[in-house]
């Protein structure tokens, strides 16, 4: 009784309404049986583009919340709402001010302040305009990597630090053609990987040694620590010789060798990179081969500690003729332009 009352209310209201109001009442009932027909589940699913719909439509004609059955009019309301809300959030943002700056730009920043921690924005400000970017300090103090405590050195630095004043010292076996054997003796300066002597012996004294030590090195260029192991053929004569050439000794604990990690791995190297390969015939031979390979060693062979270059820095060449020179008889050769 109270549906037909409220038809016949309807039908002699009608005459009365605007017609664009009729039309928009009815495309919203129209819209609301499209919505129904996508139902899924016995439940009604409301896509954006239908709430966008109804909400432009309330903002046009406020009366036809009285037709929207699929939703509660506070629920398009509140769509209404939120829609205002996002339309003067977007119409608010700045498209102005400062441009974003490059990625390139980013990672520079970054990547200075983990390399240097020591630095600040201001240091790391001015190494930019000095690469000629232009840039504010704020900014820079923005992208920098955020640190938890005081700034302070990493243990490789730090070694890196100590490097130049440490040298390496060690023993080598190699035999010969006839069984015997014969002693390699080398240095190694730790920065830089040098080997800085290398010699052969067939009967290795602390007085041979203490030699071997004065010749390496001028006594003004001296390293300051000498690694070695606790073999006993470095006797009281080689600790004399260096405190006088102002070496201060460090052997290494006992059966320890990855305390001289360095040298170890040069010996390594000289094995596997040279006498595996050769059937040495006397202390002559051997010498003149262990020469060879030092000089290869340290102005050609690249090491990855040194960043894929040489001990003894080569330049990088980029033109001319690339030619080859053989080392060892064939062992190794060194490219070059020429």
């Amino acid at each position: 009784m109270i549906g037909l009352f409220c038809f016949v209310l309807a039908v002699l209201a009608s005459p009365f309404k605007s017609k664009l109001r009729l039309e928009a009442e009815n495309a919203v009932l129209r819209h609301q049986l499209i919505v129904l027909r996508r139902r899924v589940r016995g439940r009604t699913q409301p896509t954006n583009n239908d709430r966008w719909f109804l909400v432009q439509m309330y903002r046009w004609f406020p009366s036809i919340l009285k037709v929207v059955t699929i939703v509660q009019p506070e629920t398009l309301v509140r769509w209404h709402r939120a829609g205002f809300r996002r339309y003067w959030r977007w119409k608010s943002n700045s498209r102005g001010g400062r441009p974003r700056i490059e990625m390139e730009l980013r990672a520079l920043i970054r990547r200075m302040s983990m390399e240097n921690q020591l630095w600040g924005a201001p240091r790391i400000h001015g190494e930019l305009l000095k690469l000629g970017f232009s840039v504010a300090q704020s900014t820079v103090a923005k992208y920098m990597v955020k640190r938890r405590g005081s700034p302070s050195q990493g243990w490789r630095i730090f070694l890196r630090n100590h490097a130049p004043d440490i040298a390496a010292m060690d023993v080598f076996v190699v035999p010969t053609i006839g069984f015997k054997l014969l002693y390699g003796f080398v240095i190694v300066r730790i920065d830089h990987r040098e080997l800085v002597w290398i010699n052969v012996t067939t009967n290795p004294t602390a007085e041979w040694i203490a030699r071997q030590i004065t010749e390496a090195f001028p006594w003004d260029g001296a390293p300051g620590y000498m690694i070695r192991d606790r073999d006993r053929i470095y006797g009281s004569l080689v600790t004399h010789r260096l405190r006088a050439m102002g070496i201060r000794d460090k052997p290494t604990a006992p059966a320890s060798p990855w305390q001289n990690s360095f040298v170890e791995r040069l010996i390594g190297s000289i094995r596997r990179e040279c006498v595996d390969h050769v059937i040495v015939l006397g202390e002559a031979h051997l010498r003149r081969i262990l020469k060879s390979y030092a000089r290869y060693y340290n102005e050609t062979r690249t090491h990855l500690a040194l960043d894929k270059d040489a001990p003894v820095s080569r330049p990088v060449q980029r033109t001319g003729v690339i030619s080859s020179r053989a080392i060892l008889g064939g062992l190794h050769h060194h490219y070059a332009r020429v």
